[in-house]
């Protein structure tokens, strides 16, 4: 099971987003773990996430975040503004994914 983390500031408004990339996991049958936290959590959680995706509100901690993640071998990207905006779970769960291929 891959385990995917969404960060933003508060991790308030992508927990919509992560609901809408649960249902697109279950409709394709691929066994997923998501989660939101406030990118304050990032160390918390970047030892058991698989990749994490940061909300475009927060790109600009992207290399910061990546520096950390990066000796254990795990990838931060961030969700493109658009899919975000629109809220396509099912976009932003094929582009995880395919990261993590």
């Amino acid at each position: 099971m891959k385990n995917i983390v969404l960060c933003c500031a508060a991790g308030m408004s992508t927990s919509m987003l992560v609901q809408r990339m649960k249902d697109a996991a279950q409709k394709k049958g691929v066994e997923v773990s998501i989660k939101a936290v406030p990118v304050a959590d990032f160390k918390d959680e970047i030892a058991t996430a698989d990749i994490v995706l940061l909300g475009p509100q927060v790109k600009y901690e992207q290399a910061k975040l990546q520096a950390q993640a990066e000796p254990l071998g795990k990838k931060v990207a961030v969700i493109d503004m658009m899919d975000y905006g629109m809220m396509k779970g099912d976009v932003v769960l094929e582009k995880a994914l395919k990261l993590l291929e």
